[in-house]
This record gives structure tokens, sequence and C-alpha cells, in this order.
């Protein structure tokens, strides 16, 4: 099995993409070991020194670190627990499913509906499969329909980003408020 390493824009953050599907569809974010409990894969990440989070994709994980530890010394345990885990037939996660994340599913009606279904949208077919490219995903929080403020929630590689804010506000802003009028800006959730 050969897995490839790609840089993200977030230095704290490596890509690893083994050659197959991960999640296949959706993402998975673990925020600490707590969280990892669901997978195998993503416990036995959390036992390596300086690793702070995971981040399961279609087809790729990315790994957070702490800024103490260099990536030359974390990358050899990382790639061996990635390799051991997808040899030995073991399902992702234990007894619960896929666990597919996506986005929040919150109750909309009439007008407001449609523009959070516009806005789910332009975020699947132009947005998230851009920002996957870099390790991360973004996902739909909540819309205020009194102030047109989108709020979203930023994964993987983009959590902690230093040019998240950017790419927030200079791609995701300008896009939604492009195709979408009654969004007058966008916000990070955490």
């Amino acid at each position: 099995m050969f897995i490839q390493t790609e840089a993200t824009p977030n230095p704290e953050v490596l890509k690893f993409l083994p050659g197959r599907e991960v999640m296949g569809e959706g993402t998975r974010d673990f925020r600490d070991a707590d969280a990892a409990g669901a997978s195998t894969l993503a416990s036995e990440l959390f036992t390596i020194d300086g690793v702070t989070r995971v981040f399961f994709g279609p087809d790729f994980l990315t790994v957070g670190k702490t800024d103490g530890h260099d990536w030359s010394h974390l990358k050899a345990p990382i790639l061996a627990a990635i390799m051991d885990h997808f040899t030995s037939g073991q399902p992702l996660f234990a007894g619960e499913g896929d666990q597919a994340g996506g986005h929040d599913e919150g109750a909309y009606e009439g007008e407001t509906a449609q523009i959070v279904a516009e806005i789910k949208d332009l975020l699947d077919t132009r947005i998230r499969p851009a920002v996957a490219q870099d390790g991360g995903d973004i996902l739909f929080s909540r819309f205020d329909d009194k102030t047109g403020v989108v709020y979203l929630n930023m994964r993987g590689a983009c959590s902690g980003c230093p040019s998240s804010s950017a790419t927030l506000k200079a791609g995701v802003e300008n896009m939604l408020k492009h195709y979408v009028p009654e969004v007058t800006g966008v916000e990070q959730t955490l």
C-alpha cells in the first residue's frame, strides 16, 4: 500500500491520501482523543505524541499536530497507523455506521428555506470540492434571516488555518453574496 502525503495551507496539518476510499461520502472531524473513540483509526492516531486533530474526508485524511512537534518525526508513525488500519480490513467506525458529517439540518420555512437550499447547493457544488483539495471541509451551520449572515463550520486542515479567514471572506463570502443576494456576510462557527 502506498500512501501519499500533501502539504496543506495550514503548516500544522498534513494531508494523507491512502489511495482508497476513507469516508466515501461526508466527512468526520475529531477534535480530541475523546471524540475519536468512535473510530479505531482516529483513536490509534491520537496515541501518537503530538497529534492534536484528525479529519476524515471522502478519500483522504488530515492530521493536525502541535507546534512543538516536527513532521519529520510524526510522519512515519502516522503512515504506519494508517497502513495498519487499511490492511487489517477493520471498519472505520466501531459499530456506528459511517457517521458522515454534513450540513446542519435546522428547520427553515418559506423564502428562508429556499435561501438556505441555495446556500447549501453552492457550498456543495462550488466551494467544498475546492476546500477538500486542501484537506478540509466547510459546512453550513445556520443562516440568520434578519441580518443575512451565514455561519459556516471550517473543518480538517481549514480549522485553525492561517489563511482560513481570507478564504472565508474573500472567496466564500463573495461567491455567496454574488449568487444569493440575501446574504450580507459570512462568519465562522467553532
